[in-house]
């Protein structure tokens, strides 16, 4: 990661933070992208990055702050699609239609101008690695998480797409389905009491770092058996491979 430019949504807490650290560590130059603007001033502070405040659910704000890091830092190597939200956690039939499309605008079409915005600099570079987190939620449905869902599944298949349409380019593209990982979404959906992962133990949870550091994996030779698909960190040989367990 020497040299690399490596981007980051919803980067200011939980997954994001964890692999802004994690890429920093590893030399790269990394963007942070929130809505939260303190959060990641601070973590920018500490990891020697930039911090951009973007909502991912704006196109325009997302092109602007793909361009600015184009601009100033010369390149972007990594895109890691990592922003999201959990809510609303209800009944499809009761479901707010505008909370309802608040979450597809952010972790499908957020996903989606990420993509649209990094893959031109990409291009031009001849080389890049589109990394997005995925979900079990992606292939399974869950109570109260119709949106969720929906919006994973679709996320999943932009993967697919960019593989297809940008592989020849030099863009890699990979999905992590993570698995639980101890974050504040997990907390929001302890509080809902609803279907079986609010049920689960905290304790079964795994640290934000794991999938962190299986980001900076995937973005290396050790993705490249991985392009175009998902990879579950709820497998223990993906585990292994990731340098997570012996």
């Amino acid at each position: 990661m020497q040299g690399k430019v490596v981007a980051i949504t919803g980067a200011s807490a939980g997954i994001g933070a964890a692999a802004a650290q994690v890429f920093a560590a590893a030399g790269a130059k990394v963007a942070l992208l929130s809505r939260d603007a303190g959060r990641i001033a601070a973590l920018a502070g500490k990891t020697g990055g930039i911090a951009l405040p973007c909502d991912v659910a704006d196109a325009a704000a997302v092109r602007a702050a793909i361009g600015h890091i184009a601009a100033h830092l010369g390149r972007l190597d990594v895109l890691v699609n990592n922003a999201g939200v959990i809510e609303p956690i209800a009944p499809l039939a009761d479901a707010d239609p505008e909370d309802w499309g608040r979450a597809i605008d952010v972790n499908l079409k957020g996903v989606f101008y990420g993509m649209q915005a990094a893959i031109p600099v990409m291009r031009a570079q001849g080389a890049g690695t589109i990394l997005t987190i995925s979900s079990g939620a992606a292939s399974t449905p869950y109570e109260g998480w119709s949106a969720y869902c929906a919006a994973k599944a679709g996320a999943a298949m932009l993967t697919r797409a960019v593989h297809l349409e940008e592989a020849a380019a030099g863009i890699r593209a990979i999905g992590l389905s993570p698995g639980t990982v101890r974050t504040e979404m997990q907390v929001k959906i302890k509080a809902s009491g609803i279907n079986p992962v609010s049920q689960l133990d905290p304790e079964v949870h795994i640290p934000p770092e794991w999938p962190a550091r299986a980001l900076l994996w995937l973005a290396g030779p050790g993705g490249d058996a991985w392009l175009g698909q998902e990879v579950r960190l709820r497998d223990e040989a993906i585990r292994r491979a990731a340098g997570l367990i012996a």
